[in-house]
């Protein structure tokens, strides 16, 4: 599958500052401003952490009950996460929360089982997480390298290979190990 720029991608890069000022209308995940989105900031509680992807069409919150260090690292070794050199993690007993500034702007990619989508910006290209619906909600696994503070999660990854797995013991895992999540239009808020 080829991946094309957006018009207005093409555009801004040709310098029509129209379609460059629509461009940046919302602001980069880098900026002070568009950190709280909770009303706390990543440095007042170590156990949050802020990221996404690099234009700023996608943002994600993740709430761990442990420190990064402590946290499983995963690569699995399906032909996507090696594709994209992937460091995912997940708490079933945390909390992650994900904004897109305009989902028509996100690509949900589905593959394999067809049993989760793997949320890439349309924009920049940038790969966050992927997303799942369980019998105990929707869960989702973070990419790591999408975060602020993505060094801090210094473990070496571990690679499980799911090839194999039947849908039913996929969605179990996922229920059991993935991260509860929500998923919000960053306009309404």
């Amino acid at each position: 599958m080829a991946i094309r720029p957006l018009a207005s991608t093409r555009s801004c890069l040709a310098g029509d500052s129209a379609d460059l000022s629509s461009a940046l209308s919302f602001v980069s995940p880098r900026e002070p401003a568009a950190l709280d989105w909770t009303g706390q900031r990543a440095e007042d509680d170590p156990m949050e952490h802020l990221g996404g992807c690099h234009c700023g069409t996608l943002r994600v919150q993740l709430r761990l009950t442990k420190p990064p260090a402590e946290m499983p690292i995963r690569s699995c070794a399906c032909s996507f996460c090696r594709a994209h050199g992937t460091r995912t993690v997940s708490d079933p007993a945390g909390q992650a929360d994900v904004w897109a500034s305009d989902w028509s702007l996100v690509e949900r990619y589905r593959f394999g089982s067809l049993t989760a989508d793997y949320l890439l910006c349309r924009r920049c290209g940038v790969y966050v997480g992927a997303v799942c619906d369980t019998p105990a909600g929707r869960r989702a696994v973070i990419n790591t390298r999408c975060l602020d503070d993505q060094a801090a999660f210094a473990r070496e990854a571990v690679h499980p290979d799911y090839d194999g797995e039947a849908v039913e013991a996929r969605l179990a895992r996922r229920a059991a190990n993935w991260t509860p999540t929500v998923m919000h239009d960053a306009s309404a808020a």
